[in-house]
């Protein structure tokens, strides 16, 4: 197993990305620590990963809160005695930003996403960065999206927060690698197993009088695999990054758009 005696922190495990990343850390060795704002659906997880095996403890903590962040993750640090992987898995209610033109887009509504994104992912990963420098050890995760590298029509704030997600990963790698502690972005293309991802082709494919099943069809004829990306090669793409067989990788975006992003 080769997250065997990790400590990992996931941050919004109460998601379908969370949830999936969770379960594949519990499956390689990892005690994990679960938060989210949502305690039941963390609950849930926690049981479905204790029924196969794994260890996992709950929390209800809200990413954009700094004080609580900084409580929760000095009490798992604590507790464990270190924290060797940070993952955040928080996501925007797309609804509020999606589908409208930028012209038409409310200020409000397209910084949503960006302040969202860059205040809990910031706060999540200095909080992780500061217990790994002790130690002089750790991987920091977080998750970009296609829209931050190519320009998509009606995606509102979403492109520019995915993009200062790179930036603040590549950042955290420049700061924290001296010291031994790596920071790595996941870019996934759309994943339609998620419910957020299922709820937006509905809505694009009402716009365009269609059904969601052609949407997502359409969406995916655009990469040269012609398929979406899943939960599973997600999840076990996290695991391979937070493990040490990814010692060298840092400061980098890992790939996972099938090709709807060419590097």
């Amino acid at each position: 197993m080769i997250l065997e005696n990790k400590i990992a922190i996931v941050h919004g495990a109460g998601g379908d990305i969370g949830g999936a990343v969770a379960r594949a850390f519990a499956r390689e060795g990892a005690k994990l620590f679960l938060s989210g704002r949502n305690l039941r659906s963390v609950e849930a997880l926690a049981v479905d990963i204790a029924s196969s095996g794994g260890t996992a403890e709950v929390a209800q903590v809200d990413a954009l809160d700094e004080q609580a962040v900084e409580k929760y993750v000095d009490a798992v640090a604590e507790k464990a005695g270190r924290i060797d992987i940070s993952f955040n898995a928080i996501s925007v209610a797309k609804e509020l930003t999606h589908k409208v033109p930028l012209t038409e887009l409310s200020e409000a509504h397209f910084s949503l996403p960006i302040s969202t994104y860059t205040r809990a992912n910031f706060l999540t990963a200095r909080s992780a960065a500061r217990r790994m420098v002790a130690k002089r050890s750790g991987v920091i995760l977080m998750i970009t999206g296609t829209p931050g590298r190519a320009g998509f029509a009606n995606v509102g704030g979403s492109g520019p927060a995915y993009a200062a997600l790179v930036a603040l990963t590549r950042s955290l790698s420049a700061e924290l690698g001296p010291q031994g502690v790596r920071a790595v972005c996941l870019m996934p293309n759309a994943i339609p197993e998620t419910a957020t991802i299922r709820e937006n082709f509905e809505r694009y494919a009402k716009a365009l009088n269609i059904t969601g099943a052609q949407f997502q069809a359409q969406v995916a004829s655009m990469t040269h695999l012609k398929r979406l990306t899943t939960l599973a090669e997600l999840a076990n793409t996290a695991t391979f990054l937070a493990s040490d067989w990814a010692s060298a990788m840092t400061g980098t975006v890992v790939n996972l758009s099938g090709g709807a992003v060419v590097d």
